[in-house]
């Protein structure tokens, strides 16, 4: 067995997933080792395949070391291009060229087929063979008219652009993690995925009522459960934006519109400001249910005993119901100390209050740092559902 067969996951997004990686010859190509890898990883089957300028850059034999396969360098009479991007019955999933340079990308504008890469971009676009780029260049040439209405000009044929990092003046490579989660999103589009096009709102996070100017009053929300759902979004297809607290988890970096808030007022401000017109708002932050009243200054240290005095915050997802009617809204609701048909009673009832479409509820006591249970209250249907296992499985 090769090395590379021992990096794939048995469970994975991209099982069973045949992709072409086109590499061309930009200084991104060094990354080529850790991007197969990262699609190894998740289930998929790569066949490299290089440009002269590539090979220039990282060594066939490098790739071949990282695929568990030698890279296709030249087109022979073996007509790889055919069998792999030509025919319907053969081709593979995606066509990825990863890193891109501006050379590429024009030549494939114009249907210029001179490297490996090329033509296999070509072939697939002549076949439907899906094809995604992702672009690696100086700023400069990024920014360069023609290359950008070559870009535009791809993207009305269907190929899509993964957006590169723009740091010191530089239009650098996705990581290879963003890389993969645009490949499972492109792929899941490709199967008609219903959430493929919708806007979902998703609102997690802990919220920080200050107490004084220094101290706050917040909860162990981690915000897991909002990364874990951006990530899930992401992946169907949706066009996911995140508003998120003050919690440790990061937000997946595929995800390009983030809002942060810290208080709950600061949430409300969100609220009154958006339009939204999302097709689905999920709300599963730990929001204050009361604020301190605001102290100036800083609270005196050193006292025998100290009295807050707590007042209500406003209910955010009310507001979030008043301001998007048409929208399919999520509520959760966590409850410790009681039972589960009690949990699932009081879940119905704040469903009602709140007009909110669906709600997952679970108790504190069976959230774990493995494995939690939640139960999914569907209005319309009457049913309840329930679900035991990661938070991942849970919000798939």
């Amino acid at each position: 067995m090769h090395p590379s067969e021992k990096v794939r996951l048995k469970d994975s997004a991209l099982r069973g997933r045949r992709l072409v990686l086109g590499i061309t010859g930009s200084i991104a190509a060094v990354e080529s080792v850790k991007l197969i890898r990262e699609l190894l990883r998740h289930g998929a089957e790569v066949i490299p395949v290089m440009s002269r300028e590539a090979q220039r850059l990282i060594s066939p034999e490098t790739v071949e070391f990282a695929a568990g396969r030698p890279p296709i360098t030249e087109i022979t009479g073996q007509v790889e291009h055919v069998t792999y991007c030509g025919d319907p019955e053969s081709a593979v999933d995606l066509l990825l060229i990863a890193p891109s340079t501006a050379n590429t990308i024009s030549k494939i504008a114009c249907g210029i087929d001179d490297t490996p890469v090329t033509t296999f971009a070509t072939t697939a676009l002549g076949t439907g063979v899906p094809v995604m780029i992702a672009p690696s260049m100086h700023g400069t040439m990024y920014r360069h008219r023609i290359v950008e209405e070559n870009m535009e000009r791809l993207k009305k044929l269907g190929v899509e652009f993964v957006p590169p990092v723009m740091e010191e003046g530089k239009a650098k490579m996705a990581p290879p993690e963003v890389m993969v989660e645009h490949v499972i999103r492109r792929l899941s589009i490709e199967g008609k995925n219903p959430l493929s096009g919708k806007k979902v709102l998703i609102i997690g996070g802990s919220t920080a009522q200050p107490l004084d100017e220094m101290r706050v009053l917040t909860n162990r929300s981690s915000g897991r459960t909002a990364a874990a759902l951006a990530q899930e979004a992401f992946r169907r297809g949706a066009e996911v934006e995140v508003w998120y607290g003050q919690s440790p988890s990061k937000i997946p970096p595929q995800i390009e519109k983030v809002e942060r808030f810290s208080t709950v007022e600061e949430l409300m401000g969100l609220v009154e400001a958006s339009r939204l017109n999302h097709e689905i708002i999920i709300l599963c932050a730990a929001i204050s249910d009361y604020t301190p009243a605001r102290q100036e200054g800083k609270i005196p240290s050193g006292q025998e005993e100290l009295v807050i005095r707590l007042v209500p915050t406003p209910k955010v997802i009310e507001a979030v119901r008043e301001g998007a009617k048409g929208s399919i809204l999520v509520g959760y609701k966590a409850e410790s100390g009681i039972s589960a048909e009690e949990l699932v009673s009081r879940a119905e009832k704040r469903m009602k209050e709140v007009g909110a479409d669906f709600m997952v509820a679970n108790l504190l006591e069976d959230v774990g740092n493995r494995v939690t249970t939640v139960h999914i209250i569907d209005k319309k249907e009457g049913v309840v559902k329930e679900i035991t296992g990661t938070r991942e499985d849970t919000v798939r």
